[in-house]
C-alpha cells in the first residue's frame, strides 16, 4: 500500500471514527490510532487489503464493538477497605497499608518497558497535568495518550496479575 493510497484513506477513516466514536464513549483520534495500528499490523503479515475503503470500513466497526465491550466490562473498585478505619478516619494502619500499596505500584511501574514506564509515571504525579501537558511533557501526540495509556495499563495488569489475588469470590 503506497503513501498516496494511505492519504486517500485518512479523510474516510476519520469521517467513520466520527461517526462511531459518540457511541462508545471514546475520542475519535483514539479510535482512528487504534484503526491505523491495525492496519499496520495487516499490512504486515498479509499485505495490502483487496478492498482498502471496506476494510478500513469494517476495521472501524470492530474496534468499535471493542471499545464498548471493554467499557462495559471495566468496573472501578470500590473504596479498598483497607482506606478507611471503622470509624470512617484513617488511623497509622491504614495509612501504613496505603503508603506499602502506592511503593509497590511504583516499583511495578519501574519494572514496565521504558516508555509505559515513563507515561505511568507522569499519569500518577501529584501535578494533575492536563493531556495536553502530558503530550509537550514526553514529547507525543495528545491523540496517542489513550491508546498508549490503555496499553501500559494492561502490561502493568498482566504484570501485577500474579502479584495480587484475585478479588472476589473462589471456589
Amino acid at each position: 500500500m503506497t503513501y498516496d493510497m494511505l492519504a486517500a484513506l485518512r479523510p474516510l477513516l476519520t469521517a467513520e471514527a466520527d461517526a462511531e466514536a459518540h457511541a462508545t464513549g471514546t475520542e475519535p483520534a483514539d479510535l482512528e490510532q487504534a484503526v491505523w495500528l491495525r492496519l499496520l499490523e495487516h499490512l504486515a503479515t498479509d499485505g495490502p487489503p483487496l478492498d482498502p475503503q471496506g476494510w478500513l470500513r469494517r476495521a472501524v466497526r470492530a474496534e468499535s464493538r471493542r471499545t464498548r465491550r471493554t467499557a462495559r466490562r471495566e468496573r472501578p473498585y470500590p473504596a479498598d477497605p483497607a482506606d478507611l478505619a471503622d470509624d470512617g478516619e484513617r488511623g497509622p494502619e491504614q495509612i501504613a497499608l496505603t503508603a506499602a500499596r502506592h511503593r509497590a505500584l511504583r516499583e511495578a511501574v519501574r519494572r514496565l518497558p521504558a516508555r509505559c514506564s515513563r507515561l505511568l509515571d507522569v499519569l500518577l504525579s501529584p501535578q494533575d497535568l492536563t493531556y495536553r501537558e502530558i503530550a509537550g511533557e514526553l514529547g507525543i501526540s495528545q491523540g496517542s495518550l489513550g491508546p498508549e495509556r490503555s496499553r501500559c495499563l494492561a502490561c502493568l495488569r498482566r504484570l501485577l496479575r500474579p502479584e495480587v489475588a484475585a478479588r472476589g469470590v473462589r471456589g
